[in-house]
């Protein structure tokens, strides 16, 4: 008698997908993480300091957060329509944002090489100048999430169960919705502490001692990471009211952004007793 024995099926994600699904922010991921070795090599050299730290911190930091960003956005287009991600708009619009993401990081690159403030700089006329730029670019590249979270919201046929799917669609929609009224406020405030800082945590680089606006805006630009976590534990440990659960998170981490937001506004930092 001949058994017929069929190979285990993976439950892992396709990687491979992110190449033919997304290939522009893909491609930008890789760029972004591969940049860091000389953005590495330079700190290590910089014998100057800015505000007390490498000025090549901040590209650092940039790099790492705009890499996961262009790396989820390439994972998440496999849950948009076939046609969408095949549409001549949809390159063109993605090649849109490649442009604002790199535009961003040469800018801060730039402000690094000549030891200055990136944002904020009333001091050099010319990264005056292009500040607004700069905001126009940032407003588009989070406009990605939005529109990639619409087209998922839309799509009936993503394969994911229905409580996963909506946290993946809420996750990027919540992140352009969180993102821009929080960034928008930070650039107009003309710096992000509220009151007077002399203690910073570690990494983070939030006061200890005055509010900062910066904990809003990291806690609104990662709502489309939080969002589809809380989903698939949903979907694993409580799949009979995995959809409600996901709308409390959404919720939840909405609340969040606003509290963190005001609490910043009203001088107070966020978790003082860390660092």
């Amino acid at each position: 008698m001949t058994v017929a024995l069929s190979a285990p099926r993976s439950t892992l994600p396709d990687l491979r997908r992110l190449w033919t699904d997304a290939p522009a922010f893909t491609a930008l991921a890789l760029v972004l993480a591969l940049a860091l070795i000389p953005l590495y090599a330079a700190m290590a050299l910089e014998t100057r300091l800015f505000h007390g730290d490498s000025p090549w911190l901040k590209p650092v930091k940039f790099h790492y957060a705009l890499a996961l960003y262009t790396l989820t956005l390439a994972f998440c287009a496999r849950f948009m329509p076939a046609r969408t991600r095949a549409s001549r708009a949809w390159r063109w619009f993605t090649a849109a944002v490649v442009v604002a993401i790199l535009a961003e990081v040469v800018w801060l690159s730039a402000a690094a090489m000549l030891n200055t403030a990136s944002h904020f700089n009333s001091t050099i006329p010319a990264f005056t100048a292009v500040y607004g730029l700069m905001g126009v670019f940032a407003v588009l590249l989070t406009s990605a999430s939005l529109v990639m979270g619409l087209s998922i919201w839309r799509n009936a046929a993503t394969g994911l169960p229905s409580a996963l799917h909506l946290s993946v669609a809420l996750g990027l929609i919540l992140t352009f919705a969180l993102t821009i009224p929080v960034a928008g406020y930070l650039s107009a405030n003309n710096g992000h502490f509220v009151g007077a800082s002399t203690r910073t945590l570690w990494l983070m680089g939030w006061s200890r001692d005055a509010g900062d606006l910066r904990v809003a805006h990291f806690l609104a630009t990662h709502a489309l990471h939080v969002l589809p976590l809380s989903g698939l534990l949903a979907v694993r440990l409580a799949p009979a009211r995995a959809t409600s659960l996901v709308w409390v998170s959404a919720t939840a981490h909405a609340a969040l952004v606003v509290f963190t937001f005001l609490q910043a506004l009203h001088g107070r930092p966020f978790l003082p007793f860390l660092g």
